[in-house]
């Protein structure tokens, strides 16, 4: 998760167990407005055989986007958009799920969106990165005709921004929201995956090109400090939600939580 920075740095703010594994989530973002109930990605899903399981250590039973979904009063039928920040299995693994002896779409009333190199990519992945792609995460919705595919960036909803910031993958986007009086914020999926991670040199060894990950961040990073929004931080578990305050040297910013009941 922090490629070649050395592990004495990191795990001052992710402590590792004996495995090198640090504590993570795949946070969703849920927006809703008048006839549009919007979901950005789609979490790790109920794919994973027994290896990977035990692999990323993740905890059998308990609750699963579908679940918090329907405690906020959203059935899969409700939602009208999802985006997808990119295809890599613990970003739209519930995209789709297991019905009628198939895969199928979990959000059958939705559009999907997605940036077109992803998906390309997605069909054809390198050595080093195809175990990061599942086809029954994407396939079936290229089949079922729900996908619609852009370049450089897309407005899925009025004031609903997706915008490639390669690096990370060949068609990584970020999400950014305009709420308008309610201010903005900024969904940053793999470019900041979590708070500790906003230092620009502080990249994944997953990041197929690091250096253009470090061209893409201090320039949202910067934007989301200077205009005070909310940041959202897909794998963090302890710090989700963030306003960005100055750091402890010029450039550098760290995260100040927010209380979700506040947002």
């Amino acid at each position: 998760m922090f490629g070649v920075v050395p592990k004495v740095l990191w795990e001052r703010q992710k402590p590792a167990d004996a495995k090198n594994r640090i504590e993570m989530t795949t946070n969703c973002l849920l927006l809703r407005g008048e006839g549009v109930v919007a979901l950005v990605d789609a979490g790790i899903g109920e794919k994973l055989d027994e290896r990977g399981e035990a692999t990323f250590e993740v905890p059998s039973g308990g609750e699963r986007l579908p679940h918090r979904m329907a405690a906020l009063g959203v059935a899969p039928e409700d939602v009208t958009h999802v985006l997808l920040t990119h295809l890599h299995f613990d970003h739209c693994g519930w995209s789709t799920w297991y019905d009628g002896g198939q895969w199928v779409p979990t959000f059958p009333n939705a559009r999907y969106f997605l940036q077109r190199d992803e998906l390309a990519h997605a069909f054809e992945p390198n050595e080093r990165d195809s175990p990061s792609y599942d086809r029954r995460n994407f396939e079936p919705l290229v089949e079922a005709g729900v996908l619609e595919l852009f370049d450089d960036q897309a407005e899925p909803l009025p004031g609903v921004r997706m915008v490639r910031a390669g690096g990370h993958s060949p068609g990584m986007c970020i999400v950014l929201v305009d709420g308008g009086a309610g201010g903005k914020a900024a969904f940053f999926a793999d470019l900041v995956p979590t708070a500790a991670h906003l230092p620009t040199p502080w990249v994944m060894g997953y990041d197929l090109w690091p250096l253009i990950t470090m061209e893409h961040k201090p320039r949202w990073v910067g934007e989301a400090a200077a205009g005070d929004w909310l940041c959202v931080f897909e794998h963090d578990p302890v710090t989700p939600l963030a306003r960005l305050v100055p750091g402890d040297r010029p450039g550098r910013f760290r995260a100040e939580a927010v209380v979700p009941a506040n947002v």
